[in-house]
């Protein structure tokens, strides 16, 4: 098995908290690190397993071992009854671990039943530091989930599909999307091809048949499903006029990739729309490491209308850090320079700019680096 980096912050959330909810995209491994725990495990979208949890339940309130309820939001009847048990014996913390697919869901439960007794532990596919003898580009073409190719076979990008076939037809219907499985594919692909771009949910929803709140509501399902990354713009007091509308990524480039026909990895540098899967898959990369070190920062884009702009900017609370990312392998003085003056407009005190360098370089407010070297040397807290 291998160790998950998110291992560590869970355990602290678990020794802090009455119960924990591990939540993540489908198959991205949150069962398996459960398991991991030892505590005894029920999956409650199989009925035999609610009424086991049913008939056990005044059992398992005075139990020690940790009861590990998998997707929980599908028995919604459980909230009340964690309630009622924590607030039984509050002193007591790392007694219920829940897993979940939709964060909406989960955390209407929360809101509504939870709130104050529950903490939240969100898991992604397999990342970098994780796979540490799979190439780069192999990661960054098939994606990080465990059962889609990552780590050899040939299931990518077959897997891919069929995971977005089987969200589409069941999963996101059965949690409340309205759209039908045609129209959800269609709108896969369609935001796909705008990656990395600003959202635009008129001219979206126009090639669909549908009105703009339409598309918009159904992000907001993809989102909740970790599908989607909606990037919002950095608003600062600069002088000029600012990009209003988020940007959108594909979380996972394997997901991307399927749905932009599957290209081999040997063929990925030669696609029109290389630079922008690259760019997702860094900022996806950078965030992950953050929730994984347990380190908080607020993440935006910046951009100015004449087109000054910064590809990331993480807002740390006592400082903000500028982050561009580009493909090349041999990054000029003159990508830093244009760095520094969009920097400059927000203030940022680190200015990084990430690229597929041999060479790193750095010094306390400028860096140039890999990705990988950023993973390893760059440390996330300010």
């Amino acid at each position: 098995m291998i160790r998950r980096s998110l291992l560590a912050v869970l355990r602290r959330r678990l020794h802090d908290y009455p119960a924990v909810a591990l939540i993540g995209p489908r198959q991205s491994g949150k069962t398996t690190l459960a398991r991991s725990l030892r505590g005894r495990y029920f999956d409650l979208e199989q009925e035999p397993e609610r009424l086991r949890l049913d008939l056990q339940w005044a059992e398992l309130q005075d139990a020690r071992p940790l009861v590990v309820l998998d997707e929980a939001q599908a028995w919604p009847e459980v909230f009340p009854r964690l309630r009622a048990a924590i607030d039984a014996d509050r002193r007591r913390n790392g007694r219920f671990l829940l897993l979940g697919s939709v964060s909406p869901t989960i955390m209407a439960q929360v809101s509504e039943s939870l709130a104050g007794r529950l903490a939240l532990v969100e898991l992604s596919p397999f990342s970098m530091g994780e796979l540490p003898r799979v190439p780069l580009v192999r990661l960054w073409s098939r994606g990080g989930y465990p059962d889609g190719g990552v780590r050899g076979g040939n299931r990518f990008p077959q897997w891919q599909r069929d995971y977005l076939s089987l969200l589409a037809e069941r999963d996101l219907p059965a949690w409340g999307l309205p759209a039908k499985p045609q129209v959800t594919l269609r709108l896969l692909r369609m935001i796909a091809a705008v990656h990395g771009q600003a959202w635009n949910a008129t001219q979206i929803g126009q090639s669909l048949g549908l009105s703009y709140h339409t598309v918009n509501g159904y992000l907001d399902y993809l989102e909740g499903a970790f599908l989607i990354r909606r990037l919002p713009p950095y608003h600062a007091n600069v002088g000029k006029r600012l990009v209003k509308s988020p940007k959108l990524y594909w979380r996972d480039t394997g997901l991307l990739h399927s749905l932009l026909g599957g290209v081999p990895e040997a063929a990925l540098l030669d696609q029109p729309w290389v630079g922008a899967s690259w760019e997702g898959f860094v900022i996806d990369q950078l965030l992950t490491l953050l929730a994984q070190r347990d380190h908080r920062a607020e993440a935006f884009f910046f951009r100015t209308s004449d087109q000054q702009e910064v590809d990331l900017v993480l807002d740390f609370g006592a400082q903000l850090w500028a982050i561009e990312i580009t493909l090349t392998a041999t990054p000029g003085p003159d990508a830093m320079r244009r760095l520094n003056r969009a920097a400059d407009l927000i203030g940022a005190r680190k200015r990084i700019l990430i690229s597929r360098t041999p060479r790193s370089v750095a010094n306390d407010q400028e860096i140039s680096c890999s990705l990988p070297w950023f993973l390893r040397h760059v440390e996330t807290r300010p």
